[in-house]
């Protein structure tokens, strides 16, 4: 089975083209350009770089959600269109538990956090079990208190991935009791070859869908949404 995979649900644009058994190559940016900009002509590269062509992938992966309203629609629109043209199916991989790949077979609990804005993160639990990924608390929109809560009455040891680690930092520092890590800064961020990884499992129990199927999951209503609802209230 062979991935093209998208990541975009944040500041970092990153493609990859993976087998199960090769990572053929991955292309990450964390930088502040446009998503629109940036994708399409690193999907374009790396297979120029590497032999290959978007039509020989057997599914196209985007990660979908939550983080960014603007990357998540393009990197959604992205994977869509090349799934359309090519005729692929597609997998939207969750983008807390794609994070969470980026320590597969960790036996720690792996606590994906991305900064959601007014002390509140994007995140999850996760933990490996003999190779598969466990949910241990489903995705979800938290306040660093709530989170500080649930972390302080785990007895495992806990690592940190994401960008909400630079925003809650201090906070944690202070309220924590858990045994925790911080990841280092080559496995804090969004990665498309962890977008490919989890794909592949999901593809592999059947959780493939059509372009027409893919929505993101944002979590929360947009901040035009909130307003209009404002408003109107």
């Amino acid at each position: 089975m062979k991935v093209l995979a998208i990541e975009s649900s944040a500041v970092t644009a990153s493609v990859a083209i993976m087998t199960e058994d090769t990572l053929i190559a991955e292309y990450t940016i964390n930088y502040k350009k446009t998503h629109s900009q940036t994708l399409l002509p690193m999907i374009d590269e790396i297979c120029r770089m590497t032999e290959n062509n978007a039509a020989d992938c057997d599914i196209i992966a985007v990660s979908n959600g939550p983080g960014s309203f603007t990357g998540l629609r393009i990197g959604a629109a992205t994977g869509k269109g090349l799934a359309l043209a090519l005729d692929k199916p597609m997998v939207a991989v969750p983008t807390l538990e794609a994070m969470a790949y980026n320590f597969y077979g960790d036996d720690r609990i792996i606590c994906p956090v991305m900064d959601a804005r007014r002390a509140h993160l994007y995140s999850g639990l996760y933990r490996f079990e003999n190779g598969k990924l466990i949910t241990v608390h489903e995705q979800c929109l938290i306040s660093y208190g709530e989170l500080a809560g649930i972390l302080n009455e785990v007895k495992e040891k806990v690592v940190f991935v994401g960008d909400g680690i630079a925003a809650a930092k201090d906070y944690f520092k202070d309220n924590l009791t858990c045994n925790y890590t911080f990841s280092p800064a080559g496995l804090r961020t969004q990665r498309a070859s962890s977008v490919a990884l989890a794909a592949i499992d999901m593809a592999n129990e059947g959780k493939t869908i059509g372009s027409d199927m893919l929505k993101p999951d944002y979590l929360r209503p947009s901040q035009a949404e909130r307003e209009h609802s404002g408003k109107r209230a």
